[in-house]
């Protein structure tokens, strides 16, 4: 005689809950309120502290799945049909995406691949009776529509070609990289189909450590990048070593000193000038407390010590 025996199913299995949780219940309806409220509790905390929840990086938005090599509008390509050499032709991609083809007339190439564009001017000469069997080849002689302007505090400025996989990496790589000079926070510029142009802010500190960062993001035709120059003070007096410097986000005057070497023996930490213009444009003078931030353009004086 065999005896089969079967494990027990739990209580609470998926469909036997207790009627006091099912997601109509009051008891349902006061637990999620409590989740709510629990929440408001913790936030009120962190917000006396000064902390918030991060800021999502800003997305650019992405163009969908795209061909490595995309043919556009004012590209040249060359149209080979096998065994055809009479069809054999260069042509120009007009302003409405399509380019001539022997017989069949116009078709529509932009946005398609070299393989893409060949499928497509088969279909039109198979469809208009032309030919049963056509085999189509392209090659694409000179691609004016997928480039990118790098433009400022980089090695090469200039229009770069790109392909889908092409990132914000990439091209400053081809530019020959930022300069010392270049700002931490660069900018894309890219025109929707509206005709608006959208300015996205980079920061070239953090985007190596995010690796959906929007700087590993592919980029389009027409895009362009911008590299602004990075933003100075002006520190003179008892340093060691009185100059201008690079202004990083939040720096402090203390800062700004160990930055320029540091205080002479002749001077003082307590005796520190600060001239910045004001919000008329006139030159105001303060003096300056170590943990004061600095703003762009600012003239720190170190002075000598009394004693």
């Amino acid at each position: 005689m065999r005896l089969e025996v079967r494990p027990r199913e739990p209580k609470w299995a998926v469909g036997n809950f207790p009627k006091f949780l099912e997601a109509s219940s009051p008891m349902s309806l006061f637990c999620r309120a409590g989740r709510g409220f629990l929440a408001l509790v913790l936030a009120a905390p962190l917000a006396s502290f000064g902390l918030t929840a991060p800021a999502q990086e800003q997305v650019i938005p992405d163009a969908g799945q795209q061909p490595l090599m995309q043919i556009g509008v004012g590209d040249t390509i060359t149209i080979v049909v096998y065994d055809q050499p009479d069809m054999t032709a260069t042509v120009y991609v007009s302003d409405d995406g399509t380019v001539p083809v022997a017989l069949a007339g116009p078709v529509h190439v932009a946005g398609l691949s070299p393989a893409g564009a060949s499928q497509a001017i088969e279909k039109a000469l198979r469809d208009g009776n032309f030919f049963k069997k056509p085999h189509v080849t392209i090659t694409v002689a000179q691609s004016r529509s997928q480039r990118v302007s790098v433009l400022g505090e980089v090695g090469s400025p200039g229009r770069y070609p790109i392909d889908s996989r092409t990132t914000i990496f990439d091209l400053l790589a081809q530019a020959g990289g930022a300069k010392d000079t270049a700002a931490s926070t660069i900018y894309l510029l890219r025109t929707g189909k509206d005709g608006n142009t959208t300015r996205y802010p980079i920061d070239l500190r953090v985007m190596a450590d995010n690796s959906k960062s929007i700087a590993t993001q592919s980029l389009q035709g027409s895009d362009s990048i911008f590299v602004p120059k990075a933003e100075e003070f002006f520190i003179y007096g008892e340093v060691s070593q009185p100059n201008k410097y690079r202004l990083e986000p939040g720096m402090t005057i203390v800062q700004a000193i160990i930055r320029a070497g540091g205080v002479t023996a002749r001077g003082s930490r307590n005796r520190v000038e600060v001239k910045r213009k004001g919000p008329n444009g006139e030159e105001v003078v303060s003096k300056g407390k170590l943990d004061e931030v600095i703003q762009p353009n600012d003239v720190i004086r170190v002075k000598e010590s009394i004693f």
